[in-house]
């Protein structure tokens, strides 16, 4: 139990500070990311275990893999997955292998696994998780929101993010508007089991993308299955799509695609996705927030979905604490929609893209060949990858070093305690101001409980995706989640500094 005060002055328990809905990847992340910052926080999930995940996504991209790295717990990941050098685009393969990072390399690794893995870490950190449960309403007020559960219980809470899917119960009740397209295409994607070994592989018709995958046990597939309606403008209320799909389904999915069903025996896991694009058009309202599907849904082409919503929470958590703590401000969180609503806006216009090309047509046909022939050139490839990969990120702090509002390299930097990665000043989430300059005068005393002092020694070359070599920083001010948030450079090694800090740290404390 916390308490917080109210315009008043008067005392208001909540049960937590925070309160997530939904536990997938996004949930999961976030919850971690919040405790690790020391911040209370409760999970709230209408699966009754975990291993109800089921398949869905399939990866972790270069960015989420650093995000992971920066907290210290990538090599759970690496160790339950397989590493691929290759990014499919169409029908070809582009090489990762340039990408200059140290993660230039997607791992293949299923949902559940992702899942179970994030859920040992969030468990590590003791957080609380309400299962068999769903949020059914709240109401907000000038303190924090009350959140009824389906069970009848309800929470006291300060601030409650919504990392329910797709379907998002929160958004719904907060009245957020949900802006898109339509779905065109509707998917089945289940693990089966058959008496007879089916196609393995991807097959691409006018039928649409289809595809079966072995499993790790060898007695069960993957299968991803185009359904009849592809192309056909489709709602809620189309045949089918408001309802839980069946082994019937997939069955005559199968027949349709392979004119068998492969001796079809059973299904363990069955769900239905689509190409439909829409994006919340505010990620916040007052003490409510979106994250994960709950904001943007598309079409799993790229398989961009999960990575985008682990890197919402990677944005979000420590924005919400520095607030909670009562160090930074409240407005603080308005930057949580400025930065990250145009980074999914980009992701949708890319699945759109990536889906349109997939199709069976011959103008489509000749558009992709075109656009292979233009991903030969390196400059094309290497533009693309960094997108894909989130690399090329930069969130807008304004103008000055190509460094600035972009990832923080994991350099090989020299310290008084040996050599040392720069990914590991960021394992308990908290801010780094790096000096590479011995003769730096760098004045941190007001904000010296808050910030991290790294003095180190760089001898390679700063190399950003898409931009190639940049100038050395004499300094850089890193965010938890890893974006550098200013720059010294030798003409004027601390200009500026004074602003950042105060901007995305809190006013400095006064004697």
């Amino acid at each position: 139990m916390s308490v917080v005060k109210n315009p008043d002055g008067n005392r208001v328990e909540t049960n937590h500070s925070v309160a997530i809905a939904g536990g997938g990847p996004t949930g999961l992340r976030l919850a971690g990311e919040l405790a690790l910052a020391g911040i209370n926080v409760a999970i709230i999930e209408r699966r009754e275990n975990q291993d109800l995940a089921g398949l869905r996504a399939g990866g972790l991209y270069p960015r989420t893999l650093e995000s992971l790295d920066q907290r210290g717990i990538v090599g759970r990941f690496i160790s339950q997955g397989q590493i691929f050098h290759k990014a499919p685009f169409a029908h070809i393969a582009l090489d990762t292998s340039d990408l200059p990072s140290r993660h230039n390399y997607f791992l293949a690794i299923w949902q559940t696994h992702i899942e179970r893995i994030l859920l040992g870490w969030v468990t590590e950190l003791a957080v609380p998780i309400y299962r068999a449960r769903e949020v059914v309403g709240f109401a907000q007020d000038s303190t924090g929101v009350d959140v009824e559960m389906s069970d009848g219980q309800s929470l006291r809470v300060e601030y409650l993010v919504g990392c329910d899917g797709g379907r998002s119960a929160i958004r719904k009740l907060a009245g957020i508007d949900f802006a898109g397209w339509d779905a065109t295409t509707s998917y089945l994607i289940a693990e089966i089991e058959t008496d007879t070994e089916p196609e393995w592989g991807i097959r691409r018709s006018a039928k649409g993308i289809n595809a079966i995958a072995k499993l790790d046990d060898g007695k069960r597939a993957r299968t991803v299955l185009t359904e009849k309606n592809l192309h056909q403008k489709l709602d809620e209320t189309s045949p089918g799509q408001n309802s839980e799909p069946t082994l019937s389904d997939v069955r005559r999915a199968l027949i349709d695609v392979y004119a068998t069903d492969f001796g079809l025996r059973k299904a363990d896991y069955i769900s239905r996705f689509t190409d439909m694009t829409r994006q919340a058009v505010s990620y916040r309202d007052r003490r409510v927030f979106l994250a994960g599907d709950a904001a943007h849904v598309h079409s799993p082409v790229g398989g961009q979905g999960l990575n985008l919503g682990v890197q919402d929470s990677v944005n979000l958590g420590w924005k919400l604490a520095q607030v909670i703590h009562g160090t930074s401000p409240e407005i603080l969180l308005d930057t949580y929609h400025s930065e990250r609503h145009p980074v999914g806006a980009r992701v949708l216009r890319t699945t759109m893209a990536l889906s349109a090309l997939e199709r069976a047509d011959v103008r489509i046909d000749a558009l992709r060949e075109t656009m292979c022939e233009l991903f030969q050139l390196a400059a094309t490839r290497d533009q693309y990858l960094a997108m894909k990969s989130a690399l090329d990120i930069r969130y807008d702090f304004g103008e000055g070093h190509p460094l600035l509002g972009r990832r923080m390299p994991d350099l090989d930097v020299l310290t008084a305690t040996g050599e040392q990665r720069v990914f590991t000043f960021l394992h308990q989430a908290k801010p780094v101001l790096i000096s590479f300059a011995e003769s730096a005068a760098i004045d941190l005393a007001p904000w010296a409980s808050r910030i991290q002092r790294v003095d180190a020694k760089f001898e390679g070359k700063w190399v950003l995706p898409v931009i190639g070599e940049v100038p050395a920083p004499t300094a850089v001010l890193v965010r938890p989640d890893g974006y550098v948030a200013w720059v010294g450079e030798a003409s004027a090694p601390q200009s500026g500094l004074s602003e950042a800090l105060t901007q995305w740290f809190g006013p400095g404390a006064t004697a």
